[in-house]
């Protein structure tokens, strides 16, 4: 049994980027959908990481596209951008907190910018059972690069085998496996359960009136590699 559970955030517990918000992004920017997604994922990397701001970010977007966006279009951009990443698995959520219920430690890392992971913070009250919450943003690395990953063990003070780290990305658990962690490729909340041993009739999450766990922030330091 892994001591601890590391989480990745999208696709796992957060959905995809929905694919009404794929749609408003494009319409907001004004830009032909293929030109806007190579250069919003061109572009994307150093606002993960930190290194850029929203509005630098877009910023940089425009100038890719060869145009140039406004203040007000960036907030629009911005505001588009978080309502695309903000829906959540209700069941994921409540796996969750059974797991910090049953004492279980859960930590998350996620190749996020400071402006989803500021709203995913104050939206979303399970974010307190997270012992780690590394965010990509405030850790300067990102998945899946190894030091994303060594960053997390050194934090929850574990050593890599004890980690069970979920991610729905093939390669982001090859990197977490290479480092010594256990892996395993999200497909579903029921699986997951199999993986973990963990009884489908477990209690209801505890998420109001939860006593919150001593959490961890990242805070930047240098390189990585690529997307969520």
């Amino acid at each position: 049994m892994s001591d601890t559970i590391l989480f990745d955030l999208f696709g796992v517990i957060a959905r995809p980027q929905s694919s009404a918000g794929m749609a408003r992004l494009v319409e907001t920017a004004g830009a032909a959908a293929p030109a806007f997604w190579d250069a919003y994922w061109d572009r994307r990397p150093p606002y993960d990481r930190g290194r850029l701001t929203g509005p630098e970010f877009w910023s940089r977007v425009a100038e890719t596209l060869g145009t140039r966006f406004d203040d007000r279009r960036i907030a629009e951009l911005i505001a588009a951008d978080v309502a695309g990443w903000s829906e959540v698995d209700d069941a994921m959520v409540s796996l969750v907190g059974e797991l910090t219920a049953s004492g279980r430690r859960v930590a998350l890392l996620s190749n996020i910018p400071e402006d989803l992971a500021v709203h995913y913070e104050a939206r979303h009250p399970w974010f307190r059972y997270f012992e780690v919450c590394a965010f990509s943003c405030r850790i300067g690395h990102v998945k899946p690069s190894a030091d994303a990953y060594l960053w997390c063990r050194d934090a929850l003070g574990v050593a890599a085998d004890r980690i069970l780290f979920v991610d729905d990305r093939a390669e982001n658990v090859r990197a977490a496996e290479a480092t010594g962690m256990r892996g395993h490729l999200f497909t579903g909340s029921a699986r997951l359960r199999a993986a973990l041993n963990w009884r489908a009739e477990a209690g209801p999450a505890r998420t109001e009136g939860a006593t919150p766990v001593r959490t961890v922030r990242g805070r930047a330091r240098s390189g990585g590699a690529h997307r969520r």
